[in-house]
């Protein structure tokens, strides 16, 4: 039995980044070689040299919602609503804290603008013109762990410089350390890079409850893999190039476009013992304890590689999670 406890370590509190570093691509990249089972360090804005002429980087050109919406009851009383996906033209599924308001209450933002009618059934109802436009209103939706109120500039740092496609609850954050001149040095060296989407939902913070983590349950999430990027794979794995996933997202879209899938909704949960299809290199951030990304990476690095990474990672105090540093696995 795989166990949830295997995938836990301890991580000190202040190693978790609560701000992006003045400039992406100067976070630091620890490079896990598997062959070798080599570990290394160096600056992000060197992963291109690990790169090959012929390889295929692919991005996930996700964009992230503004869902996080402040508003106030008719008695003053303050509610948070979290927009997690559209359902309709003029109604959103939503999370609201506090939990006790009550269905048939009005919420009131933007200064009282703008009226949300919820319903019993974790929804929120606007007006059509005002739906068209609520996420003008709304703020970043920042992880639970980073300890503070979103900023202005969060709306650029936790975005990717090559987001596109509106749709996503959270940052794909592998991606958040390219800059637009770093991406331009690596098409330069003679690698292509593809994009696919995968719009990140609540689900990449749910916790794995079970000890057993074979039984968990992975919630759905939105993909497409465009036939520009379909054409890229083949190419490049025709020609002998590896294909490059930047981030857990990217990873995820790969193996199920393997299984036959070009879009979609994919639930794949991927752990140790999985047998990798596409994928041949991945970039990614420090992941969360006991969580189904960290589980990924140890799958796909080998669990006592990156487990001994992620030590000299803590050790040599990384920083972790969204705008932390990153880590390149070839």
């Amino acid at each position: 039995m795989l166990k949830l406890s295997d995938f836990d370590y301890t991580l000190p509190g202040e190693l978790i980044a609560q701000h992006p570093l003045e400039n992406r691509e100067e976070a630091r990249l620890l490079v896990v070689e598997r062959a070798a089972g080599r570990i290394t360090h160096t600056c992000f804005k060197q992963a291109a040299s690990f790169f090959r002429k012929g390889d295929l980087l692919v991005l996930n050109d996700t964009k992230v919602l503004h869902c996080r919406l402040i508003g106030k009851k008719r008695t003053g009383g303050k509610v948070e609503v979290l927009l997690t996906r559209r359902l309709n033209g003029s109604t959103f599924s939503c999370l609201v804290q506090p939990s006790r308001t009550k269905a048939g209450e009005n919420i009131f933002f933007a200064g009282g603008k703008v009226c949300g009618k919820l319903s019993a059934r974790g929804q929120i109802s606007f007006r059509q013109e005002d739906a068209d436009t609520i996420y003008e209103y709304g703020l970043v939706p920042l992880p639970p762990y980073i300890k503070r109120e979103p900023v202005e500039s969060d709306k650029t740092d936790y975005q990717t410089v090559y987001a596109r496609n509106e749709g996503a609850l959270a940052s794909p954050t592998a991606g958040l350390h390219f800059t637009s001149r770093l991406l331009e040095d690596i098409e330069e060296g003679g690698v292509d890079i593809a994009y696919i989407t995968l719009h990140v939902g609540l689900g990449t913070f749910r916790p794995v409850r079970c000890e057993d983590i074979t039984e968990h349950k992975m919630h759905p999430e939105y993909f497409l893999v465009p036939a520009e990027t379909c054409a890229g794979i083949e190419r490049t794995k025709s020609s002998g190039g590896r294909i490059i996933a930047a981030g857990t997202t990217v990873l995820r879209t790969l193996e199920t476009y393997a299984g036959g899938r070009k879009e979609g909704n994919t639930d794949i949960f991927i752990y140790p013992g999985y047998k990798f299809r596409l994928a041949d290199c991945l970039l990614t951030n420090f992941h969360l304890p006991k969580t189904t990304l960290f589980m990924l990476v140890c799958a796909f690095g080998g669990e006592k590689l990156i487990k001994q990474a992620y030590r000299e990672a803590i050790g040599k105090k990384y920083r972790f999670y969204s705008y932390g540093d990153a880590m390149l696995i070839i």
